[in-house]
């Protein structure tokens, strides 16, 4: 990899980083501020806040990087800086709004999605039209892959309501695939 190549390996780029050493702390900042723009640009709408909390993420990461013990993936520990760091601006901003409203769930409908034909960008402004509650639940389950009791300790919720919120955007957003398929979305 280009980036690591002028260090031995990516151990060496964490530890000159930890130090202080700001030609590593620009490779590493590099390597990841792509990817980890994506994860603070699913949970923050705006592309500008987004990149906001991602330099601050960044700015934690380096303040921290004595405490990575390299027992796991470092852009695992990375990323969960940033979905860290895009909850507390969610929380700062007042976005998000939890309904603790339960929903039957016995009604025997099961929601799965099947996205063809869909690029990236349209399904992130899908996900982007949830209310800000849900929308914050969907993607610490569905795309980074918390569980229902992670989440409400994260968010300080219970995780019924955790729960509820992913129950409610997967319905919304299936309806909108619905919607969307109906009119032909993707065809030619």
């Amino acid at each position: 990899m280009k980036i690591i190549s002028f260090y031995k390996n990516e151990k060496q780029l964490i530890k000159k980083s930890g130090l202080g050493n700001r030609e590593a702390q620009k490779r590493l900042y590099e390597k990841y501020a792509p990817k980890m723009l994506g994860v603070c640009r699913q949970y923050i709408k705006d592309l500008h806040f987004a990149e906001d909390v991602m330099i601050n993420g960044f700015v934690k990461v380096f303040k921290n990087l004595d405490t990575f013990r390299f027992e796991g993936s470092f852009e695992g520990w990375i990323r969960r800086i940033m979905v860290r760091e895009s909850i507390s601006f969610l929380r700062k901003k007042q976005f998000v709004v939890y309904d603790d409203e339960i929903v039957d769930r016995g009604s025997g409908q099961h929601f799965s999605f099947v996205i063809t034909d869909m690029n990236v960008e349209h399904i992130q402004c899908l996900i982007d039209e949830l209310p800000d509650g849900y929308k914050t639940v969907f993607v610490m389950y569905a795309i980074e892959g918390y569980k229902h009791k992670e989440i409400g300790e994260l968010l300080e919720i219970s995780e019924s309501t955790s729960k509820s919120q992913l129950f409610k955007a997967r319905r919304i957003l299936q309806e909108k695939l619905k919607v969307q398929n109906n009119i032909g979305y993707g065809t030619e």
